[in-house]
């Protein structure tokens, strides 16, 4: 069930990223820099108003939709989400503190609305299960969004139109959903019930809402000291290294996260951290050559995917952002399992606040003397010290393991395959589309040998149960 759940999710999540990855291919080349700037603002302020539109109901949903016992909550959740939309009036006045304009700011406060109602559905789909649909409005939502922005560049490429395309978007993926997640469901503004989910839902909301505001403050730095255009060139540099290396680190914490509350439960301490010492060490040596080799190549990758206007930024970019997630996700992915398995939820706000309050200093500083490339120095800044607080808060948590001895091996296999790279990358005279080929095939090549030299996250014992496996399958089959 678990496997099966997963390896939809990530299928959704893999086709949602290639149809993200064509749209800022089309977008780049169709949109000028200041207009795309102005949608990538909007997007990073939407984000951020639809967690705290959402917050209140995540655990909600989750302790009582997905029991499926004949609890419905929905009425509740719908209720109390139509009243959170009454802050809108705020939230627009808050964009427009942050430099939008008034009509961006109304454009943005609307996607801000569709994507919380969005988010709400999925949860619901997500609570009882139903990967399958929750794949379906992924990719309405993903291809939706390249439809009507395509047709938007075309009739007249504004930021605002974009935005409107988006919320569009998000409403047709709610609306191919409504019947199996909101059919049959009553609103009931009952005010006992209501002042119960506000009491129980504002940590989360904090702390949800503080993460998204330290993943957006240096856009908008940018956006207020240099300028929307610098802004939207940042973003998308931003916004395709973090789509293309965040994926597979989401997707093992989102197994091995539930196996070690699973583990710490049945087996205890002794047991989740020998479990937890060898997902560290998977997580690193995937992470790690994955955002070490996309560096080596960011500037291929950047002529490839993005428009002519927004490269040169790029490539002096990506590489920076590169390396900053490596510290996230050692940080987001791992660390923080430490939290969750004291019951420590403190913990996620100070971590958070620190690489708010980093970010904040950091981009006003580095951006002020270096101009963008500033807020990339500031974001890896921030990451590292999110990762030290993390790192210090989890020895008064739960004491996971940091087995260094093991991370070497993968620290040595990383960098050797990243300086073969990097030299075979100045003597190859090829195109761009051809070097990524040749050069990711190299760096592959190198390090899957050092892993097996090194035998990096138990990849013989690993390899040697898969085929015994593939051939007790087989065998059987034949034998059927």
């Amino acid at each position: 069930m678990l496997l099966g759940q997963a390896s939809i999710n990530l299928t959704a999540n893999i086709a949602s990223a290639l149809l993200g990855l064509v749209s800022v291919f089309i977008f780049t080349r169709l949109f000028a820099p200041h207009d795309y700037g102005v949608y990538l603002l909007g997007v990073g302020f939407a984000s951020v108003i639809s967690v705290f539109l959402v917050g209140w109901f995540r655990n909600l949903i989750l302790s009582g939709h997905a029991r499926n016992d004949g609890t419905d909550v929905r009425g509740l959740v719908l209720s109390g989400y139509l009243l959170c939309c009454l802050t809108a009036p705020i939230a627009y006045l808050l964009a427009r503190l942050v430099g939008l304009d008034a009509t961006a700011a109304l454009a943005t406060v609307g996607l801000s609305i569709a994507i919380g109602l969005f988010e709400l559905t999925q949860d619901l789909l997500r609570a009882r299960l139903q990967a399958l649909s929750v794949m379906k409005a992924t990719l309405v939502r993903a291809g939706a969004l390249l439809g009507f922005g395509a047709a938007v560049a075309l009739a007249e490429p504004t930021g605002v139109l974009l935005l409107l395309a988006a919320s569009a978007a998000y409403l047709l993926a709610v609306l191919v959903q409504t019947r199996r997640a909101w059919h049959g469901t009553v609103v009931s503004f009952a005010r006992a019930d209501l002042s119960v989910l506000v009491r129980t839902g504002l940590p989360l909301t904090v702390s949800l809402t503080l993460l998204a505001i330290s993943s957006v403050t240096d856009r908008f730095m940018i956006a207020n000291l240099v300028g929307a255009a610098d802004a939207g060139k940042y973003v998308a540099s931003l916004d395709l290294v973090r789509q293309t290396l965040m994926m597979p680190a989401m997707s093992m914490a989102a197994a091995f996260f539930p196996m070690a509350v699973q583990i710490h439960a049945k087996q205890g301490d002794g047991a989740v951290r020998s479990h937890l010492s060898e997902c560290f060490e998977l997580l690193l040596g995937v992470t790690l050559p994955a955002c070490l080799g996309f560096a080596a190549i960011s500037a291929h990758v950047a002529n490839i995917i993005l428009g002519a206007d927004f490269r040169e930024l790029a490539g002096q970019i990506m590489p920076i952002i590169a390396v900053a997630v490596i510290f996230q996700v050692l940080t987001q992915q791992y660390l923080h399992a430490s939290f969750l398995l004291s019951g420590r939820n403190s913990f996620y706000l100070i971590n958070t606040a620190s690489i708010i309050a980093a970010n904040v200093l950091l981009s006003y500083l580095l951006v002020s003397q270096l101009s963008t490339i500033g807020a990339a120095w500031a974001r890896l800044g921030a990451d590292v010290t999110g990762f030290a607080c993390a790192l210090a808060l989890s020895r008064f948590a739960f004491n996971i393991p940091i087995p260094l001895g093991r991370l070497a091996l993968v620290v040595i296999a990383a960098l050797a395959m990243a300086l073969t790279v990097t030299a075979l990358d100045r003597v190859l005279p090829i195109a761009d589309l051809p070097a990524v080929i040749v050069l990711a095939g190299a760096g592959f090549t190198v390090y899957a040998a050092l892993c097996w030299l090194f035998d990096i996250a138990r990849i013989r014992s690993r390899l040697r149960q898969g085929l015994a496996m593939f051939r007790s399958k087989l065998a059987n089959s034949n034998i059927g």
